[in-house]
């Protein structure tokens, strides 16, 4: 059993008009929101999909099809729950997380304390052991036109202890 494991998760979603936006397990208000089988929350897919990767488990997909009447409108939340458990049934929990969003608008600095506090609590870590950062595209591609949104994630699980 190794003592570290890194994983690295990437998602995107399209934007439309008259869909909720949910980021980091948070609610923003907003006109638009995700286009997704799920909630759409791009970070925690992301987050998803770093952790499965660290644990050599494939990716969100494999585990929470977009195929399944099982995960259609699913709260994300849970998914990121699944993912914690298979993380502890291995022998591990996450020690750190570091996440990048780019989205053009809203402005989402203000909802990151309650982002933070949100996936530390799911993720069964301190606060301080969760980064969010945020940037635009400067009005450049997909997310710089407010077409869509996406998130990088990098996640570090450690052995139990």
């Amino acid at each position: 059993m190794q003592p570290i494991r890194i994983g690295y998760g990437y998602d995107v979603h399209r934007l439309s008009e008259g869909r909720e936006l949910w980021v980091g397990g948070v609610r923003i208000e907003s006109d638009k929101g995700e286009v997704a089988h799920s909630d759409g929350d791009v970070l925690l897919h992301a987050l998803c999909d770093a952790m499965l990767g660290a644990l050599a488990l494939g990716d969100i997909g494999t585990h929470f099809p977009d195929t399944s009447d099982d995960f259609k409108g699913i709260d994300s939340k849970k998914l990121l729950a699944r993912c914690v458990e298979m993380a502890k049934k291995r022998g591990y929990n996450v020690s750190n997380v570091d996440a990048m969003l780019r989205l053009e608008r809203p402005k989402i600095g203000a909802y990151v304390p309650e982002m933070r506090r949100t996936m530390a609590s799911l993720l069964g870590c301190s606060v301080d052991d969760v980064s969010i950062k945020a940037t635009t595209c400067e009005s450049m591609g997909f997310v710089g036109n407010g077409e869509g949104i996406d998130a990088s994630v990098v996640v570090l699980l450690t052995i139990l202890s």
